[in-house]
């Protein structure tokens, strides 16, 4: 079973748990405002539907980590809020934001299942990772609040009380990032120290201005009752309609790059879709050994592009199978594509890629020499459709793989074909 779908059901478990122990805690200790507390029960009613809608437009894009900053700042400014208007104490504490948090997460995460919309179960649960973190430190530990009743009076003061929510929201946003992490490392043979740099660095700027959002919101409920939640979520949902145009502009760039792929089969070099087979397959393998989503970006438009330097040859390759060419020809081809991906200026981590795509896995082995991950993707997953010759046969594919087997150790990296044959054996598997 490919890494990444097993990754679901344990998140979807972990969620769910949350979900049934908050809604427990509640009950148990009664912690619901009272019916005729209109003004808590009308800002606890926005934050739920802000948060759901916040979850349905949710941030997601090829190469960038999936996030919902709506949904986010909106809870953590539900469980940094403790007072309203008129000096109103809202008459709820952690076990109630946790359940109004975890059903409003999952009613948003349902509708986007209903609609057909793309989710990820891991970043939904790890969000609420970082949301019950806020709520637990800040109103139980920060606060000491008991469950059904407010605040106490010896809280912290003001700008001690601003400085401990922003404190408290980045470390949770860490906790988010440690806990996707990690469990990416679990059910995925991937470095966690790797992971964790890349998913935080990916993520850090967006984090940032959740947190100051979330921490503005709870600051600003004292003076504007519930109208500090759309004007401080304005700027966020401006950062909405933003990165939607900017992934409309990405994935017309990824067209492009597809259409300059198939210059090679064009001109009869390569079989008709070889680079797009390659790709689709390589982004399934990288998935499957725990790459992010900034090196599963660079992958595909490596794998698009690797086979673009044979435009240079005066006699094509019989079937354009690189695999079957001498290590010279192979080596040839493989400084003309990096020159061709340079010439570009835009690329040049995906020619770092491609500079080492024929290098062999010796190499690495025998003298410690450093070969990136994701090359050794593109080398295994072109042989395989070199010896395939597009064919998905059973004989065709394994008679590749008994080719390739040959190779391992030596040529081959044996991880990335131990993930090549899971990945060939799920190939509707996504994470």
């Amino acid at each position: 079973m490919n890494g990444a779908v097993r990754r679901e059901p344990v998140a979807a478990v972990l969620g769910l748990l949350g979900l049934l122990v908050s809604l427990i805690l509640t009950i148990q200790t009664g912690d619901v405002p009272p019916m005729y507390d209109v003004a808590t029960l009308g800002l606890v009613a926005a934050f739920a539907v802000t948060i759901v809608l916040g979850e349905w437009f949710h941030l997601s894009a090829p190469g960038f980590r999936g996030a919902a900053p709506i949904a986010m700042a909106s809870a953590f400014g539900l469980a940094l809020t403790t007072e309203l208007p008129g000096d109103v104490q809202v008459a709820y504490s952690a076990p109630f934001v946790l359940a109004v948090t975890s059903v409003a997460m999952v009613l948003g995460t349902t509708v986007r299942v209903v609609a057909g919309r793309e989710t990820s179960i891991v970043e939904t649960t790890g969000r609420f990772v970082a949301i019950a973190f806020v709520t637990v430190v800040y109103r139980a530990a920060v606060l000491r609040q008991p469950p059904g009743t407010a605040v106490p009076d010896d809280t912290p003061m003001p700008w001690q009380r601003a400085a401990l929510m922003l404190g408290i929201c980045m470390v949770a946003l860490v906790t988010d990032a440690l806990f996707t992490s990690v469990l990416r490392a679990v059910t995925a043979t991937v470095n966690l120290r790797r992971t964790f740099v890349e998913e935080f660095r990916s993520s850090f700027a967006l984090s940032m201005a959740v947190t100051v959002t979330g921490v503005l919101i709870a600051l600003a409920a004292p003076p504007l009752g519930v109208a500090a939640l759309p004007l401080f979520l304005m700027p966020l949902v401006l950062t909405l309609f933003a990165f939607r145009r900017y992934v409309s502009i990405r994935a017309t760039y990824l067209q492009s790059i597809r259409t300059l792929s198939r210059l090679t089969d064009a001109a009869g070099y390569t079989p008709s879709g070889h680079s797009e087979r390659v790709a689709a397959l390589s982004v399934r393998v990288g998935r499957e050994l725990g790459l992010s989503e900034r090196e599963l970006l660079d992958l595909e438009y490596a794998a698009l592009l690797h086979d673009i330097g044979q435009v240079a040859l005066v006699e094509p390759i019989p079937g354009g199978a690189t695999v079957l060419a001498a290590p010279a020809d192979q080596r040839r081809i493989e400084a003309d594509t990096v020159a061709i991906v340079r010439e570009t200026g835009v690329f040049e981590g995906v020619a770092q890629i491609l500079e080492h795509q024929t290098t062999p896995y010796r190499q690495v082995r025998e003298l410690g020499e450093e070969i990136p991950l994701t090359s050794r993707i593109v080398k295994v997953v072109n042989a395989y459709e070199d010896l395939t010759a597009g064919a998905r046969s059973v004989r065709a594919r394994e008679a590749a793989v008994e080719r390739i087997y040959l190779g391992l150790g030596y040529e081959y990296d044996p991880r990335v074909v131990d993930a090549l044959l899971k990945s060939i054996d799920n190939p509707r598997t996504e994470a």
